[in-house]
């Protein structure tokens, strides 16, 4: 339980940080409990990170500001391992270096200057441009889906200690801290057409079939037609387009033939009567 002075302290600076926050930070305390605070940075221009939504907490301590809080990075960046605690000089892992004149923002600046270098330190890991640029890619689906799992307890603290978020949560911390910019990245989603187990957009769905005129239409189906009419009607369309020899190339070939004979007969016959 936070110390009056905390609470006094922290009540002061949400007052502060929402009245006039630093660039690409918003922050603010749990409702249940004002030493958890959510913090969401947003990825800097001309950084890998650019255009990310990375939110984080940070647990203070209950006789603040006279000891720094733990910080974490929940959504994963491809800097920070997700839900770790971070050892830097403005966190709990150096008491005795944390300035009591430091403030909300003042750690949070140092995180997000410190996210943007290549220093390592203990939660930092390494990945590629490429890979931290993904990870800033996915990063509104992450927050808004846990990852794309699915809610299988209510919110709370995992093996990675108080502030931890709980795999299979399915976004219901994220949900419940922030309520406005969940709806935004559900909205974002829809018409950016994002698979919600991936994270990925789904793939363009094939070009409607052309529309089929009413006379070719007429030629493939009748109604109540069966398949044999079907059959029957592609015949007769493919006869309506040949002309009449072709048609009946057959016929006369063989009523030409059948004429030869008969002449022949005739001649022949005429040609004995006249011998005779």
């Amino acid at each position: 339980m936070a110390t009056p002075a905390a609470t006094k302290r922290l009540t002061k600076e949400y007052a502060t940080i929402a009245k006039a926050p630093p660039p690409y930070i918003v922050a603010h305390p749990s409702e249940k409990n004002i030493l958890e605070w959510h913090y969401i940075l947003t990825g800097p221009p001309e950084t890998p990170y650019e255009g990310g939504q990375y939110w984080g907490t940070l647990m203070f301590p209950p006789d603040y500001p006279f000891a720094p809080p733990a910080i974490r990075m929940h959504t994963p960046s491809g800097r920070f391992q997700p839900s770790t605690r971070l050892c830097l000089s403005i966190s709990d892992f150096h008491p005795k270096s944390f300035n009591p004149a430091w403030e909300v923002s003042t750690i949070l600046t140092g995180l997000l200057s410190f996210m943007t270098s290549e220093e390592m330190t203990t939660g930092s890991v390494r990945a590629s441009e490429h890979e931290r640029k993904l990870f800033a890619q996915r990063t509104r689906w992450w927050n808004s889906t846990g990852g794309g799992s699915k809610q299988t307890s209510a919110p709370s603290a995992n093996s990675r200690g108080i502030g931890g978020i709980k795999a299979g949560d399915g976004g219901a911390k994220f949900r419940l801290e922030w309520p406005e910019v969940d709806e935004e990245n559900l909205k974002w989603m829809k018409e950016k057409n994002i698979d919600t187990a991936t994270g990925l957009p789904r793939p363009a769905q094939p070009a409607a079939q052309a529309h089929c005129p009413p006379e070719v239409a007429g030629l493939r189906r009748r109604p109540n037609g069966s398949a044999s009419t079907v059959v029957q009607d592609a015949q007769i369309a493919r006869e309506a387009g040949q002309g009449y020899l072709s048609r009946n190339k057959w016929k006369i070939i063989f009523g030409t033939i059948l004429a030869y004979i008969l002449v022949a007969r005739v001649l022949g016959d005429g040609a004995v009567a006249t011998a005779s």
